[in-house]
Order: C-alpha cells, then sequence, then structure tokens
C-alpha cells in the first residue's frame, strides 16, 4: 500500500475543512446534555481508549492500519452527522453525537504518530501542516459567512435552524472527504 501524496493534500485540507465549518454547532447540539458529569466521564472513556490505543502501536503503526482507522473515523463521522439530521435535538441525538466525537477523538494520538510515519518525508510533512490550518481556516471563514448569510440574506436567526442547514453542507463535505481519503491510498 502507497500513499498517493497529491490526493491526502486534499484530504487534509478538506477534513479541516470540516472541523472549521462544524466547530460551532457542538454546543447548540450538547444541550440537551445537562448533567455535567456525561463529560467527565466521556473524558474518563477518552483517556482509557487513547492509553489502549496506545498499547497496540506495535500493531497499528503501518499504512495499512493507518489507512483502516483513518476511514473508520470518516465514516463515524458521517454517521454522527447522519444521525443528528434524523434525531434532531434530543437527548438521545446529543448522546450519540457526544459518543462519535469522542470515539473519532481516541484515534486522533494515533493518526498524528501513523500519519509522521507514513509521510515519512519532512517536507510532506510540512505541507500537510500547512494544509491542516489553511483549511481549518477556510472552514471557519467559510462557517462565518454561512451564519451570517442567513442571518442578513434570509433573516434566519434560529441557531437550530442554521445548524439543521448546515448539516446538509456538512454531510455533503463529509462524503467527499471519505472519496477522497479513498483515494489517497494506492494498493500497490
Amino acid at each position: 500500500m502507497k500513499l498517493k501524496e497529491n490526493y491526502f493534500l486534499w484530504y487534509k485540507l478538506l477534513n479541516s475543512s470540516f472541523t472549521g465549518l462544524s466547530i460551532g454547532i457542538l454546543f447548540t447540539i450538547y444541550q440537551p446534555l445537562t448533567d455535567p458529569s456525561i463529560y467527565s466521564l466521556g473524558g474518563i472513556v477518552l483517556a482509557a481508549g487513547m492509553l489502549v490505543i496506545a498499547k497496540f502501536y506495535d500493531r497499528l503503526l503501518n499504512i495499512r492500519r493507518f489507512f483502516q482507522i483513518s476511514m473508520g473515523v470518516e465514516i463515524v463521522m458521517l454517521i454522527t452527522l447522519l444521525l443528528f439530521m434524523v434525531l434532531q435535538y434530543t437527548f438521545t441525538s446529543a448522546i450519540l453525537v457526544y459518543m462519535g466525537y469522542q470515539f473519532t477523538f481516541i484515534f486522533g494520538g494515533y493518526l498524528v504518530r501513523a500519519e509522521t510515519l507514513v509521510a515519512k518525508d519532512k517536507e510532506l510533512l510540512g505541507k500537510i501542516d500547512i494544509n491542516k490550518q489553511l483549511g481549518y481556516l477556510l472552514g471557519l471563514g467559510l462557517s462565518f459567512l454561512f451564519y451570517k448569510a442567513l442571518e442578513y440574506g434570509f433573516e434566519l436567526t434560529d441557531a437550530k435552524i442554521q445548524i439543521n442547514i448546515l448539516h446538509y453542507f456538512l454531510v455533503a463535505l463529509q462524503t467527499i472527504i471519505i472519496l477522497v481519503l479513498a483515494n489517497s491510498f494506492s494498493w500497490k
């Protein structure tokens, strides 16, 4: 298996754009989670999960597992978006979205470490980090423009309605992210 650098750079740009675009939605989606102990429990699961993943680095730090885990994380994110669209603003949707995000965060440390090993080249690593930051800035800028366009162009100021509309764009973007990620690796 081999990394296709140009596709992977696009993946990093789009993936970080998703993060920037979606960063503000969680505060509203998590509103039904009024018990602060949920976040403590989630943090415990996150830390324990990261410990377990680190214990298996010897088996996981290779390009094949990196691809599989990256794809798994992206698919979980797409499922999380779709679950929210179906369940809307309920305790169930909030807890499922929280669990989905925590699941993806469990693999965050691993993905950064594996990415460094898979990319190998210092120049490529620099390009990856630049694309991550550019993507994040792009996503944040688009998020700001999106909310202002709804507010001033369509007089939609209800955060829940804005987030519902944004989810259609996020699902489309996440689908593109998955396709670009799939094309970022060759099976040679």
